[in-house]
């Protein structure tokens, strides 16, 4: 058996679910957008690209998914977890004071943050991981393959 990518990112994730986190709440936002980015890495890694430094739309993130797409069309599954794991550090930004409402935003980023790593991990290990979506080729010709049974 396969060795699960990111192992250590879930098991940290795992230790701080429904934990008060031990740094200010706003920087684990900050840190759930850096683990992100090391998620995006390995898989650039792992195709042998060096990972870009640049930023799309002022997030290093968004960069990474973009330059990871890139030939891959499939990896496009995971472009609107990667802006939502923006999304959700800017709201955690936005609250005032340590707020149920923040802890909530941080547990919800941290969730999509296991939802990008489940994913990329997956596609390091299948790599057609993501190809079979309502936008994907086959089910939208007429003269694709049927299943079998059909």
């Amino acid at each position: 058996m396969t060795a699960l990518p990111f192992a250590d990112l879930l098991d940290r994730l795992d230790a701080r679910d429904g934990a008060a986190p031990a740094v200010d709440p706003r920087a684990l936002a900050d840190t759930h957008l850096i683990e992100g980015e090391g998620v995006l890495e390995a898989w650039l890694d792992s195709r042998g690209q060096v990972p870009t430094d640049v930023t799309h739309e002022g997030f290093r993130l968004l960069a990474l998914h973009r330059q990871g797409a890139r030939g891959e069309p499939s990896f496009n599954a995971c472009r609107e977890t990667c802006r939502e794991l923006v999304y959700l550090r800017n709201v955690a930004l936005a609250c005032e004071g340590d707020t149920p409402e923040l802890r909530r935003t941080l547990r919800l980023q941290a969730m999509v943050l296991r939802h990008l790593a489940l994913f990329v991990g997956g596609k390091m290990v299948e790599s057609g991981l993501g190809d079979f979506c309502c936008s994907s080729r086959p089910v939208r010709q007429r003269d694709a393959t049927p299943l079998q049974g059909d």
